[in-house]
């Protein structure tokens, strides 16, 4: 017998989404590492609701996070529509990596995840891993990128080169020069 999900009450949505925009401002502003009391106070409700929706801090940061990859995930299905495999494989490390340093220490906590098939964080985060691979493979059948390359060993890539951007203040064309030093192996020549 299936079993059906009821709707939440008007006024526990209306607090779910009151501690996702309080997550991300303080994500923001103070990276993914800050207190969750303080959100809890930012967004005007009690540890125990916080804790109730998100019962761990990575619950909180794959919530936050869903929007920002599906937007990711659509500039990477634009870029395979629209640029050759070498060139769509190139911009978007670029972009992920540009992307993923937005909240200072995300490119850690995606690390640990990566690893972790229990962390809450892994069904956020595989798609991207998921993209990368398709990519990648595209630029490998087109004989643009080292065969012998994985998508596990880019996507691990481009999450250190996330951390350098943010751990040295990179401006965007910063970063994009550093992306295309760290990933030139990556490309046949």
């Amino acid at each position: 017998m299936a079993t059906t999900k009821r709707p939440m009450r008007a006024d526990a949505q209306r607090n779910r989404d009151a501690i996702l925009a309080a997550a991300r401002e303080i994500f923001d502003a103070e990276g993914v590492l800050t207190s969750l009391d303080g959100i809890a106070l930012r967004a005007g409700v009690g540890n125990a609701t916080l804790y109730r929706n998100f019962p761990t801090r990575d619950d909180l940061l794959a919530a936050v996070m869903r929007t920002s990859i599906e937007e990711a995930l659509g500039e990477a299905d634009s870029l395979a529509r629209t640029r050759s495999a070498r060139e769509a494989l190139a911009e978007w490390l670029a972009t992920l990596t540009w992307q993923l340093r937005i909240w200072h220490d995300l490119p850690y906590c995606l690390a640990a995840a990566h690893n972790d098939a229990e962390s809450p964080m892994k069904p956020a985060a595989d798609p991207l891993l998921t993209r990368t691979g398709a990519l990648l493979d595209a630029a490998q059948t087109a004989g643009d990128a080292d065969a012998g390359i994985t998508a596990d060993e880019v996507y691990e890539l481009v999450l250190a080169l996330s951390w350098a951007v943010d751990r040295f203040g990179d401006d965007e064309p910063a970063a994009r020069r550093r992306v295309a030093m760290g990933t030139a192996g990556i490309f046949a020549h």
